[in-house]
């Protein structure tokens, strides 16, 4: 009897360490290093890899706001807001991946305090993270030293989780000032970094809709926004980016399309 219930003891302990694949184990650094290094030997050599040009040095940032940029190349950038999310931005860090992509992440300083190993990742994939304040603040009704704390407060957390400073800015809504777009490339060096296309996925009007509207208003030069802080528009981006790609668009960050646009020819208000 002894002899049996160590049997069933042993069986029972192989099957449970079998089951284990997607536990604490897998979900080591070295466990999602060697995923994205087979997905970049398995994707590489398929229609629909991201091609980015080669991108000359750092951008001087001439201008004090940008949404879009004058390129001679089929290039645009990808943008989200407001995270990073405890899931949904892993899961776009996945698919960003898978095609090569590197996108710009304008991080709240809240959430970037709250998920540092996220903005780490970001980092390691050849990312760009950028200011988007502390508390996701409508700078336009905020005092001069409110506004100062909020920049201040987020870049000190990005730099902190990731030893890299920021050098782009995205005002909250949108909502900013030629005064205070001017006080804040003075101050902190920042351009405003706004859009040319906005599929207002924050009004979460369905998958299918978010992306039709982001491949139907791209155009080269341009800057792409979404909310990665949105389950339905992580949905929306495997057909958003695939589609993209066929058209023959390539994905740079927005200092790389900057870069390009100086490269090329005059950057476009």
């Amino acid at each position: 009897m002894a002899r049996l219930v160590l049997t069933f003891l042993a069986f029972a302990g192989l099957l449970l360490s079998s089951c284990q694949v997607a536990g604490p184990a897998a979900s080591t650094s070295g466990a999602w290093k060697k995923g994205y290094d087979d997905a970049s030997a398995k994707y590489a050599s398929k229609p629909g890899w991201n091609q980015a040009p080669s991108v000359p040095g750092k951008p001087v940032y001439a201008q004090t706001t940008y949404s879009s940029v004058s390129v001679s190349q089929p290039c645009v950038a990808m943008t989200f807001d407001d995270g990073p999310h405890p899931s949904n931005t892993p899961r776009l860090l996945d698919m960003l991946k898978q095609r090569n992509i590197k996108a710009t992440f304008f991080v709240v300083g809240t959430n970037s305090q709250a998920y540092p190993q996220i903005l780490r990742r970001m980092i390691a994939e050849g990312h760009e993270i950028a200011n988007h304040t502390w508390t996701h603040a409508n700078i336009t009704t905020l005092s001069t030293d409110a506004l100062r704390r909020e920049l201040r407060d987020s870049a000190d957390a990005i730099t902190k989780a990731t030893g890299v400073t920021p050098t782009l800015f995205r005002p909250p809504y949108g909502a900013t000032t030629a005064n205070i777009k001017a006080l804040i490339k003075s101050e902190f060096g920042y351009p405003s970094i706004i859009w040319s296309v906005d599929p207002e996925d924050w009004k979460r009007p369905g998958v299918q809709v978010v992306a039709d509207r982001l491949v139907a208003g791209a155009r080269p030069g341009g800057i792409l926004l979404a909310h990665d802080i949105h389950k339905p528009t992580i949905d929306a981006m495997p057909s958003a980016l695939d589609r993209l790609l066929a058209k023959g668009f390539q994905f740079v960050t927005v200092s790389q399309l900057i870069a390009l646009g100086q490269k090329g020819g005059a950057t476009a208000p």
